[in-house]
């Protein structure tokens, strides 16, 4: 392996009330995304991903591409234009590694896909190491052979680049791994009413599926630490209700149908267990969790305040929240055992929707709004730092990625919601565009169990 550096309501209007929490904490169809790179980093991995050879005109021959896709928008790598290429080999022994040298790249990646007749294809993929071959052709860092249905050369693809990007940085890809998020679009036969989507869709945007289509709002998904289901929020029958539904075969599960707010449901890290936010008829939500073996119901919090957003720690052993109690949101955390909660955000007037990057028990993404309003930060925990990643100023649902390199988060561009995507360092920015509709509240599955 070969690592670098890492460059207040009454319960008849408790869907409004649900609304305006939404608004107040986050601030104010999806079809494949055309991915922009709008900010990059200094140093990243130069590497060429030559178009693979396709005997067979029925093959696929957007493999190449793909992976180049993939490993550009990473913001670890630096991806050669194909048509910068000198030349598009398919075997390591007819490579000249002082010409490829000479174009400043440190690997190249080469293949085949060609059908076999049997409703499959047969791919082979060679990584090669540029930068430290001292020999006329390159050293073969890696060498891989698959056979697969025709239908999943697109999902293999991702697999090569996650094991490209593995090799390469020592650190897991997120090629492979999904996207849920809402679409929001006018309905077809009646443009004054909106119709709401849970989406699912492949990491580049491809291979999107609705889920849940409703003519009401959709809120807060939430992936399963397996990714095999989907906890969200539903308001069909014009009160917030809180369902799971299972990715593959779309079956639902009602979990929270209490009276007043059931709002903001998240995975414990077991799988066991949702935190959640609800009212029970009062006015302002509480923090509670939810046995989904049992149904036991198990409160957290209480208090008069706007308790909401609660967020996981990696031990599954305390919770992140949101909370106005001290005048303004901010982030607090409450251990399990002792039920004891303690404010952790004091920079800035408003921190909201946190989570713990995976990997790490010290940082946090959330929503931090500074004088250029509401963007992303990281906030370290030990140190007491705060690092705004985004620019964009209107910005909410920020959602990390497994491997705690990129952020999702929904933004404001020309008027309509899109998606897009911020490196943990903040050194790139990727933006995500909706062919149709207004893209919100992403959320970024785990690694398939």
């Amino acid at each position: 392996m070969r690592k670098y550096a890492p460059n207040k309501f009454r319960s008849l209007t408790v869907a409004a009330r649900c609304l305006a929490l939404m608004l107040f904490f986050c601030k104010p169809a999806l079809a494949a995304l055309d991915i922009e790179i709008t900010r990059g980093v200094v140093r990243t991995i130069p590497i060429a991903i030559a178009p693979f050879d396709v005997s067979n005109p029925n093959g696929p021959n957007d493999m190449a591409r793909i992976i180049a896709n993939d490993l550009n928008h990473s913001g670890q790598f630096q991806v050669m234009p194909q048509n910068r290429l000198p030349q598009q080999p398919h075997d390591a022994d007819a490579i000249s590694s002082d010409l490829w040298k000479t174009l400043g790249l440190d690997d190249l990646v080469i293949g085949r896909a060609v059908p076999t007749g049997s409703g499959q294809t047969k791919v082979d993929m060679t990584l090669l190491d540029l930068f430290h071959s001292t020999q006329s052709t390159p050293t073969i860092l890696m060498q891989r052979s698959y056979t697969v249905a025709n239908s999943q050369t697109r999902a293999l693809a991702h697999h090569i680049s996650d094991v490209i990007y593995e090799k390469l940085t020592g650190e897991k890809g997120v090629f492979s791994t999904r996207l849920a998020y809402v679409t929001v679009q006018p309905m077809p036969n009646n443009p004054r009413h909106k119709l709401y989507s849970l989406m699912v869709a492949d990491v580049d945007g491809h291979n999107a599926k609705p889920l849940l289509t409703s003519t009401q709002p959709i809120m807060s998904p939430d992936w399963s630490p397996d990714g095999g289901s989907i906890a969200y929020v539903s308001f069909e029958t014009k009160l917030p209700q809180i369902f799971t539904s299972d990715v593959a075969t779309g079956r639902r599960r009602l979990i929270s149908s209490f009276a007043g707010i059931n709002g903001a449901p998240a995975f414990s890290p077991d799988g066991r267990s949702l935190a959640v936010a609800l009212s029970m008829g009062r006015t302002n939500p509480n923090i509670y969790t939810i046995d989904l073996g049992s149904g036991r119901l198990t409160q957290l919090t209480n208090d008069a305040a706007i308790n909401t957003e609660p967020s996981w720690a990696p031990d599954g052993q305390s919770l992140l929240f949101t909370s106005d109690r001290g005048g303004a949101p901010q982030i607090y955390r409450i251990d399990l055992g002792s039920l004891q909660a303690q404010r952790i955000t004091y920079i800035g007037a408003y921190n909201a929707s946190a989570a713990y990057l995976p990997g790490s028990s010290t940082k946090i993404s959330l929503l931090h709004r500074d004088d250029r309003g509401f963007n992303i930060a990281i906030y370290d925990l030990q140190s007491g730092t705060m690092q705004t990643l985004t620019q964009g100023g209107s910005i909410e649902s920020p959602s990390p990625a497994p491997n705690g390199r990129m952020i999702v988060y929904s933004t404001n561009v020309g008027g309509r919601r899109m998606l897009g995507m911020v490196s943990s360092n903040g050194q790139v920015n990727i933006r995500l565009p909706e062919v149709s509709g207004d893209a919100q509240a992403p959320a970024w599955s785990p690694y398939k169990g």
